[in-house]
């Protein structure tokens, strides 16, 4: 049985920070890669970032380069994303996700994927 459970979401002001916890089992994490998802009221789901694995790079999506980052503690199989400069555009409801896939061309990065999901965190960003 596959779960994941996120937890770190929560209300903040623009320029502020939060850090966001997935907390897998089922599996570990060395083997699988592990993604960040967002979705927005009345938006699709988004890509946020996938690491491929421990000895694979993290890719993001271009409108978080450079503010958030991805960590992990493999003994608490447990994946971070660590949100810096929070813009209002940032609220949504925050997944990770078992599968994904990242890549980059002419200068722009993707991420897409998904197999199993978490029950998602709320994060919301006041102007």
């Amino acid at each position: 049985e596959v779960q994941l459970v996120e937890s770190g979401g929560g209300l903040v002001q623009a320029g502020g920070s939060l850090r966001l916890s997935c907390a897998a089992s089922g599996f570990t994490s060395d083997d699988y890669a592990i993604g960040w998802f967002r979705q927005a009221p009345g938006k699709e789901r988004e890509g946020v970032s996938c690491s491929g694995s421990t000895d694979d790079p993290t890719y993001y999506t271009d409108s978080v380069k450079g503010r958030f980052t991805v960590s992990s503690d493999n003994a608490k199989n447990t994946v971070y994303l660590q949100m810096n400069s929070l813009k209002p555009e940032d609220t949504a409801v925050y997944y990770c996700a078992v599968g994904c896939t990242g890549w980059c061309s002419s200068d722009r990065c993707y991420v897409r994927g998904g197999n199993y999901w978490g029950q998602g965190t709320q994060v919301t960003v006041s102007s």
